[in-house]
């Protein structure tokens, strides 16, 4: 992991353009490939980000531009997160090894079990394929078919939020690159899901699922609500 404090102009170019003018700010860049760019408040949320498969490039400093030095981070659909830097105060490298990965609470596990026997909840026709689906950066908590036979991945949280959400997205980006899963669907289940979560992901076109623990446990019925 890199991490540099400096003073920046960040501008974000693609589907839609964000500009954040020149301020000091950390950049996060992750060994994934990500690249975040955070303020000094917001709590872990970032001001602006790239998303692997993302590709950082240290290019010369555009003519006009007021800078010491210019990194550009393209994704796989050709947008751009420009960074222009006017000073740089740190700068370090950082070996965090491999993560054991988030260790989930009795419900949170308790669900993924629940859902896992009573897949059908995610709709009619959906099977099993197994449980803990590893990836190179985790396992997905569920992977399943639907009726078409479509691999369905499926990321179980006891509140959905954002994290949640960037964490499906990566499994999917990874999945989808398999010739025998792709083309890969996510749906993002929760006992509650926050609405700015819920807008991420219909954006990124996951199916959110709201689900009943007590329902799941057989002592309520087991319909469900899909959005």
């Amino acid at each position: 992991m890199r991490l540099v404090i400096a003073s920046c102009q960040v501008d974000y170019v693609g589907r839609l353009t964000a500009h954040l003018p020149m301020a000091k700010r950390l950049l996060l860049m992750k060994s994934d490939g990500s690249v975040s760019v955070h303020a000094d408040d917001r709590a872990y949320k970032p001001l602006n980000w790239m998303s692997p498969p993302c590709w950082m490039a240290e290019l010369p400093v555009p003519d006009g531009v007021d800078g010491e030095a210019y990194w550009v981070v393209t994704n796989k659909t050709g947008e751009e997160l420009r960074i222009t830097i006017a000073s740089i105060e740190h700068d370090s490298a950082h070996e965090l090894g491999v993560d054991p990965g988030l260790v989930k609470d009795g419900v949170e596990a308790h669900l993924q079990e629940l859902l896992a026997e009573h897949v059908e909840t995610l709709g009619t026709g959906h099977t099993l394929v197994r449980r803990e689906y590893m990836t190179a950066i985790g396992p997905v908590d569920l992977l399943c078919r639907d009726a078409a036979g479509a691999t369905v991945a499926v990321e179980i949280k006891r509140r959905g939020e954002i994290d949640g959400v960037e964490q499906l997205t990566r499994y999917l980006e990874l999945l989808n690159r398999d010739p025998i899963l792709s083309p890969v669907s996510g749906v993002f289940a929760a006992q509650q899901i926050k609405p700015q979560a819920r807008t991420l992901a219909e954006d990124r076109g996951i199916r959110c699922l709201i689900l009943d623990y007590d329902a799941l446990r057989g002592a309520e019925s087991t319909e469900f609500r899909l959005f």
